[in-house]
Parts: C-alpha cells; structure tokens; sequence
C-alpha cells in the first residue's frame, strides 16, 4: 500500500464503517480493511459533515489560533491542515530542543502556548510547579485510558488525576550512516571511542542533558539517570574530550545527516525511521550497555491563551484514525492499540519502532530528578562552552 493510497484514498462514511463492522467480526482481513478504507480518512469523511453551513455554529467558539509547541519531525502537517479545514483554526507550530528549554520557558511565563509535549519524567514537576492544569476529560472523549498500554502511560497521572494524554512512545539511541560508518556499531562505547578517533568531526549529540549526558554515563556502565557526583564526574571528562571532535550539538540533527556533513549522531526512534525510510544506509543502534525509553504526552498550559481550541485540538489528535497517520508520518509507535489495528504489518514489524524485548529491557525511563538537577546542568553548560 503506498504513501500516496494511505492519505488520499476516497470513501464514504457509510462504506467506511460497514467495511469497520466487517473487520471488527472477523470477515475481512486487516489488509484487506486498510486496503478499502485508505487510512486516516474516517476523520476526514467525519468531519466533512460539519464543515460548510454547520462548521461556524459547531466551532464558533474556538478563535481562529492555536499555538502547539513540540519536537522538531514530530507531527503529521495533513493533520495540522485538517484540523484548520475543521475548525478554522490556524495551528502555529513551535519547536525545541530539549525539556530544560521547555520548563524554563513555561517558569519565565507568557509563552502564548495552547498545548505542548512533554516527555513522561517531566510532568510531575509541571504539576508540583503549577504550570499545568488537570485535564477534563469529558473534553477530549476520544481518549480512552483503558485502550493505552499502561507500560507508557503512567506518568501523565498523579494522584489519579489525570494531567497528560499519552502521543506516542520510544527509545534514544544513535544513527549511523554505514555508507562512512562501520555497520557493526552496538555500544555506546563504540559510539564515543570512535567519535573521539576515525570519525572526528562526523557525530552531532543532542542538546539536551537528559540524553547526552545519560548516554556518556553508559559508556562507564552507569544509570542513564545518574545524580551522582562522581559519576557526573566522570560522564563530563569524557564529554569533554569528545568535544574537539563533535560535529554539532543539536536536537535537530537531520539536516547534516541528510546531507552527509554528519555521520553518525544520538537519535530518536522517530527520526531513525525517517532517515532508513529516505536512505536505506542509515542504520539505528539502541546501546548494548541501555539508555533510554520514553513516552511523550500532550499538555496543555495553567495560562493557554485559547483553551477551547487546546482541548479540541487534543481531542482530534486522539483519534485513533487521525493519531495512525502521526505514526505513519513521524515513525514513532503508538501508545493506543485502536491505533495499532490500523497499522500496517510493515510499520508494526519494523525493527527500529519496536525493537527486540533484550534490547528493550536494558532501558531506563527518564527519572524526575534529572531535569532539575543542578549537577547535569553545569555538566551540559560547561561541555557546550569547552
């Protein structure tokens, strides 16, 4: 099925959830339902029903802005446009690097942003802080909690009040392109020892301390979420010497991987799949010693400026339909299974979105402690400025 048959494929509503009825008894074949319906399209059938004369009345009250900050290659633009088309709702897009630059955005006050992302370690101090709101769920009815894997999900609730819905899931790793890099790369210590020797001046780490002072602590056996001093200590030597060698610190690190300025870089699930997608000689490594797995959430701010549009447009992203076609673009794995019975096969054995359980339980889920800690801060400032 190609790219072009999963967002363009026409249907009516009526055949739509007659093939989903047929589905859902055990008639058809998955491959069959994705085949006919064309993914992603029920919303946009659905929605075409509130459009013309009814859409001003139905969305009267939302504005016509919404602000969403997120991570750079992390959403679906269809979906963007369809929600504008929905609702008459522009959605400025703003993006960053790291959860530190997140926070202390949101501390200094007047951000203007309507809904955020999160990862799963974060939330906790947004909440202790006060700079987000419990969410009311009986506005955003297309999230059920029951449907999500409770694996990645359990930090968007505190006290079992719910703060963030889940968007999606992954891991940290690095990518390599092995057209330069040796394809046989499987640790974190490969990673920094070949950096600092036959690859100077070819690898980009994150600007983020959570993930390249964790993956520098794995090159000595340490927890990705190490507050001790002596172990901080000993990550910062390492970051240190490596940085002669670094080709850039950035969280947005595609670009001179596409154009082969970088070879080699800390990467995310999602942008992994991007890259092997494009160019077949990117390859993704998740480190032999661990490091990271996660979840993102939507969130939205105490002071959103639009409020009525964060819920709407938190809402639609939660659709299963609309939520596939995010999995589709980006490359990150869902959290939902109603969004899973509509992937592909391709994409649902596709090793880089859901590796290997003995790779996957070496990984650590961020700790709150660590986007706090004074001690990673100066490590990260005083790496960035050696």
């Amino acid at each position: 099925m190609t790219r072009k048959h999963y967002e363009n494929a026409p249907i009516s509503r009526e055949k739509f959830m007659g093939e989903l009825r047929r589905y859902k008894n055990g008639s058809v074949t998955r491959r069959h339902f994705l085949g006919v319906t064309g993914l992603g399209m029920a919303m946009a059938v659905m929605g075409g029903t509130l459009l013309g004369s009814r859409k001003a009345k139905a969305f009267s009250n939302l504005g016509d802005r919404l602000v969403f900050s997120t991570w750079p290659n992390y959403f679906n633009p269809k979906n963007l446009e369809a929600f504008t088309e929905l609702t008459g709702v522009y959605v400025q897009v703003n993006v960053f690097g790291s959860n530190e630059e997140m926070l202390a955005k949101l501390q200094a006050g007047g951000t203007g942003w309507d809904v955020f992302v999160p990862t799963n370690y974060t939330i906790s101090t947004y909440q202790k802080l006060g700079l987000i709101e419990a969410l009311d769920l009986d506005r955003i009815p297309n999230f059920d909690e029951s449907t999500h894997d409770t694996r990645f999900t359990g930090e968007g609730k505190i006290d079992g009040t719910i703060y963030a819905v889940p968007k999606n899931w992954g891991t940290t790793g690095y990518v390599i392109n092995t057209e330069h890099v040796d394809a046989g790369m499987s640790t974190w210590k490969e990673f920094w020892d070949d950096t600092m020797t036959k690859y100077s001046g070819r690898t980009i780490v994150h600007d983020y301390q959570l993930t390249t002072i964790g993956n520098a602590l794995k090159y000595f056996g340490f927890s990705f979420n190490s507050i001790d001093p002596g172990e901080l200590a000993k990550a910062e030597e390492l970051l240190i010497r490596a940085k002669p060698h670094i080709f850039a610190i950035t969280s947005d690190y595609q670009p001179p991987l596409r154009n082969g300025d970088a070879w080699l870089s800390i990467c995310w699930t999602g942008d992994a799949s991007q890259l092997h997608r494009d160019n077949d000689k990117m390859r993704y490594v998740i480190g032999k010693e661990g490091g990271e797995i996660w979840t993102d959430f939507y969130a939205i701010p105490r002071d959103a400026p639009h409020r009525d549009a964060a819920y709407a447009f938190v809402n639609f992203m939660q659709d299963p339909w609309v939520n596939a076609r995010e999995v589709f673009a980006h490359g990150y794995p869902a959290t939902d299974a109603r969004t899973s019975a509509l992937l592909p096969d391709k994409i649902l054995n596709d090793p880089i979105l859901y590796p290997a359980a003995e790779l996957l339980n070496a990984l650590e889920f961020g700790a709150a402690a660590t986007l706090t800690d004074p001690l990673r801060a100066e490590v990260l400032a005083r790496f960035k400025a050696a």
